[in-house]
């Protein structure tokens, strides 16, 4: 067996003009601290930028932190995005500032999860390891 192949490869992006990365850094180093191959594209990201990282690092799951509101709209273009690539089995994920109302909206948009802040980092490396199909 590839020991590489069970990896999650999960890339933690911030979309948007957004610059507060404080949470998404803290995602990202529980996700590598349980065993994850972490990519962190750093702030000010584009969804073309974000699904163009994904695809080229050949990644399992993409989240998304976003904090300014703008969620509807990059979460939108990240799916339609990698649905254009043929990578729609990159599971797409996110966190931040984001209401109940739209939470519901983004799950039958396709988005996989939504963490809310407060939610511990086991639940989401928990998660991870039981939605990504490796």
């Amino acid at each position: 067996m590839n020991v590489s192949a069970s990896i999650i490869r999960v890339v933690v992006a911030k979309p948007g003009l957004d610059g507060h990365d404080r949470g998404a850094k803290i995602v990202a180093r529980a996700l590598r601290d349980a065993g994850m191959e972490v990519i962190y594209t750093g702030l000010h990201q584009t969804p073309e930028q974000i699904v163009q990282t994904a695809v080229q690092e050949d990644a399992d799951a993409i989240g998304l932190s976003i904090l300014s509101g703008a969620h509807i709209p990059l979460f939108t273009k990240t799916l339609e995005l990698l649905k254009a690539e043929g990578a729609s089995d990159i599971l797409l994920f996110g966190g931040g500032i984001i209401p109940d109302a739209d939470i519901t909206s983004l799950k039958n948009m396709g988005v996989s999860e939504i963490f809310t802040p407060g939610t511990p980092t086991e639940n989401i490396v928990t998660w991870l390891r039981s939605n990504v199909k490796n």
